[in-house]
């Protein structure tokens, strides 16, 4: 059995830009649809939706016969977290909230073995290597390793460049909304100055030679990141877009219930 190559790392590389969605309702099921949909990759969320390691599991497993990539995002930036979530498959992690550049070199050493890294060993329980059917497992498995991390407070900012600059981060993802937070623009996340900030931040991670990432469902303002340089964009939420749609159809047969002028699009998670 071959080693899974890692598409989403090769397009990165490759200066592909990768356009993905946020899979937030932690249902195989859905997941199963969504990897259908023509996506290049889909984002399973362990920060803000109720996943824990064995939903994301059964995610993996639905969107395996599909040609799209699973990137996992943990709650936290958590090296035995990280242990279990490599361990069910995954090769591609998004890890929120990093600030310094230590932070961003424990990440990437918790997807290396040793010498290189620190994680475990536990080939013939897991399914990362297809309980030790890949040939050569232990030997490979680093390269075909994407770490993502994401730089979503004032804090990240000002240690971009030295964060962009660890060796084995592939890509650096900013979150509008808790970083417009952090800015002291809570529910601001398309305000002109976190707009700003994030441009500056995709020009700092390119010239850093790594890939900037965004979540942004603003068609418009997505249009302007992708065009400044990010190559891996989340262009919508699934949750988001199953309540705005049921609404629309709701309101379209009994009216616009009480609140709905409330509604709308997540800016960035």
């Amino acid at each position: 059995m071959e080693m899974p190559r890692n598409t989403f790392k090769a397009a990165l590389k490759a200066g592909q830009v990768q356009i993905g969605l946020w899979v937030t309702l932690a249902d195989a099921y859905v997941a199963e649809g969504l990897a259908s949909a023509g996506f290049d990759w889909l984002l399973i969320d362990g920060e803000h939706a109720p996943n824990d390691v064995r939903s994301m599991l059964g995610q993996l497993q639905a969107m395996a016969p599909y040609p799209v990539h699973p990137i996992v995002r943990p709650v936290i930036g958590d090296v035995h977290l990280i242990k279990q979530i490599l361990e069910i498959g995954t090769q591609t992690l998004l890890i929120p909230v990093v600030e310094t550049a230590e932070q961003a070199a424990l990440m990437v050493a918790a997807t290396r073995y040793p010498p290189k890294g620190i994680r475990g060993v536990g080939n013939a329980v897991a399914r990362s290597s297809r309980w030790n059917q890949i040939k050569d497992y232990s030997h490979k498995a680093d390269d075909e390793m994407c770490v993502l991390v994401q730089v979503e407070t004032r804090a990240g900012l000002e240690n971009l460049d030295a964060i962009a600059a660890v060796p084995g981060v592939d890509g650096v993802f900013f979150g509008p909304s808790d970083l417009s937070a952090s800015m002291g623009y809570l529910g601001q996340a398309t305000h002109p100055e976190v707009r700003k900030a994030m441009l500056d931040g995709i020009s700092r991670v390119l010239r850093a030679g790594k890939a900037p990432g965004i979540l942004c469902t603003d068609p418009a303002l997505a249009r302007d990141y992708l065009a400044a340089g990010a190559l891996f964009m989340a262009v919508g939420v699934d949750s988001s877009m199953l309540v705005r749609t049921a609404s629309q159809l709701a309101q379209s047969f009994k009216g616009a219930p009480q609140g709905a002028d409330k509604i709308q699009g997540a800016g960035g998670y």
